[in-house]
């Protein structure tokens, strides 16, 4: 079982950034893909971005493409999640996920945080 703790969330101004961390629980963490979905209200959970066990691959939804960046810290058990030029159409509830193989299908992934509130006023 993988815990998964997300925090860093907020409101910031259109244009701004923000940086999210996710904090895991699992001492075998440098074995898990990490992934950030998102999810705004009415609508699907959404595939942001997400790194492989060794940072050796990352991938990127079209939206947030160039502005979002992706990275992990094997020693400290985190991955995080640098929103640049952030957008109104950036809110949403931000969750991280963990499973061994990297993949951008919600389906793909066991574990998942409980989830943290990004809001981006104009």
């Amino acid at each position: 079982q993988v815990l998964l703790v997300e925090s860093g969330g907020g409101t910031v101004q259109v244009g701004g950034s923000l940086r999210l961390s996710c904090a895991a629980s699992e001492r075998t963490f440098s074995s898990y893909a990490m992934s950030w979905f998102r999810q705004a209200p009415g609508k699907e959970r959404e595939f942001v971005a997400a790194a492989s066990w060794n940072s050796g691959s990352a991938y990127y939804g079209d939206s947030v493409k160039g502005r979002f960046a992706i990275s992990r810290d094997n020693a400290k058990n985190a991955v995080y999640l640098l929103m640049n030029s952030l957008k109104p159409e950036d809110t949403a509830v931000y969750y991280c996920a963990a499973d061994l193989l990297i993949s951008k299908q919600v389906q793909r992934y066991r574990y998942w945080g409980q989830g943290t509130q990004v809001t981006v006023s104009s």
